[in-house]
């Protein structure tokens, strides 16, 4: 009897999650095993990260959990540390490997899909990597969330003018989808929470987004573009373009303009770079590191291996640019994924593949609560219009039910009731308090 193919998965975001989904639906019983391999044992909706931040969306509903969704795929919390794909092996490490000592594990595997997504792309900014806060994870998303509410805390009670400055200057680096939503939405909860604030109003707050390009939201257009910086300079941030951050060493974010900004805050958002594994696997990668692949989403010239989504340099058929690629979104990534299960099926039963073609629809964005910004098939839209439109089209696009109910539900009550301004910063050190119960002399903050 001939032995089930094992496909592995490697990364459980987009791609590798909505591939695994339409794989476990699909495949016949016996025709094959599907192992998915990820650091963390969910599925993180990314789109969704800024109104998490502000507080109108629960963390947990955020995140989709891996073994709930694929429950006739293994999942595997751990992490590739080499591939070999000539010898089908993966080198992987795991939090069992790590408390037995023994050593990374190897998995054998017949179908390769690798799909790790991104990670943050930084510059050798003088400072950056002490002072800098990212915004990819919904860890640090809560986080910023937390530290942001924690800054008005320490403004609203100390008597040092500079202090007090430092910690109501929020300074956010990268005008892309996630530096403006997240600048947003976290003004708009400041505002909001400064009302509950004796001696802070929202004049005493300095936002601050820098970017480096003439221009913010290049995925909406320049004219949705122009009006987001409008709108964002009409609400009294400071949105300075064509300007770098030069660095950010003792707290003080210096800019290329000369401007300087002392800041207990600083968000880094300026764009990502391909994940360090795709480096790793001895597979062809282009000028970008991104991994060279066919519109059919096979890695090219490669048998037995897959990727798309951030990870893929996908040809766009769509484009009369015979050199144009499909963008690192997630709008792609979703419909690659389907695809790319498709096609690893076909292949699984020797039938042919198909190309993947997809006309990009358009963009949206959010500019805080009530307000937007949307350019949909040719069609322009902004301030309640295009928020309106941000939520309904991510709320669709949302996986699974559960998720999509939870959230909706969250919405409607946060129409009824005021928002939350709680800061829960000690869950950042769960072991604090009784540490110092204790007697063990630790501070909170060195745990």
């Amino acid at each position: 009897m001939k032995e089930p193919a094992r496909i592995l998965v490697v990364g459980g975001g987009y791609v590798g999650m909505y591939t695994a989904l339409s794989l476990q639906r699909r495949l016949k019983q016996g025709e094959a095993e599907v192992l998915v391999l990820d650091p963390e044992p969910y599925m993180t909706y990314q789109p969704f990260l800024p109104e998490a931040a502000a507080g109108s969306i629960s963390p947990r509903h955020v995140v989709v959990p891996l073994r709930r969704v694929l429950k006739k795929c293994q999942v595997v919390i751990g992490e590739v540390t080499a591939l070999d794909h000539a010898a089908r092996t993966a080198t992987v490490k795991t939090l069992a490997t790590e408390e037995e000592g023994t050593g990374p594990v190897e998995i054998r595997y017949d179908e390769l899909v690798l799909a790790p997504g991104s990670v943050s792309r930084t510059l050798p900014v003088p400072g950056l990597a002490d002072f800098g806060i990212g915004f990819k994870t919904v860890e640090e998303a809560i986080g910023l969330r937390n530290h942001v509410l924690e800054q008005l805390d320490i403004a609203s009670s100390t008597r040092d003018p500079a202090i007090r400055d430092a910690a109501l200057t929020f300074v956010f680096v990268g005008g892309g989808y996630a530096g403006v939503e997240a600048l947003a939405e976290l003004e708009d909860m400041a505002r909001y929470a400064a009302r509950y604030y004796h001696n802070i109003g929202p004049e005493d707050m300095k936002w601050i987004l820098v970017e480096a390009t003439g221009r913010i939201l290049p995925e909406v257009g320049e004219e949705m573009g122009r009006y987001a910086v409008r709108e964002l300079r009409g609400r009294n941030i400071d949105v300075r373009l064509d300007t770098r951050l030069d660095s950010c060493e003792q707290r003080v974010a210096v800019l290329s303009d000369g401007s300087r900004f002392p800041t207990r805050t600083l968000v880094w958002t300026a764009g990502v770079k391909p994940h360090p594994i795709l480096a790793a696997a001895g597979l062809p990668l282009n000028g970008r590191g991104r991994l060279k692949c066919t519109a059919a989403l096979r890695v090219d010239g490669v048998e037995g291996a897959w990727s798309a989504g951030d990870a893929a340099a996908v040809p766009d058929l769509t484009s009369d640019d015979p050199e144009a690629l499909c963008a690192p979104n997630a709008q792609h990534a979703v419909r690659q994924a389907k695809t790319l299960a498709d096609n690893l099926l076909a292949s699984l039963r020797g039938e042919e593949v198909k190309d993947y073609r997809h006309a990009y629809a358009g963009s949206v964005a959010s500019l805080g609560l009530h307000k937007g910004v949307a350019h949909v098939y040719g069609r322009k839209l902004k301030g309640y219009p295009a928020w309106f439109m941000h939520r309904a089209y991510h709320l669709s696009r949302v996986p699974t039910f559960n998720r999509k109910a939870r959230v909706l539900a969250e919405w409607c009550l946060a129409g009824l009731f005021k928002r939350e301004i709680v800061s829960l910063g000690s869950l950042e050190h769960p072991r604090a308090e009784f540490e110092l119960a204790a007697g063990t002399g630790r501070h909170p903050e060195a745990s």
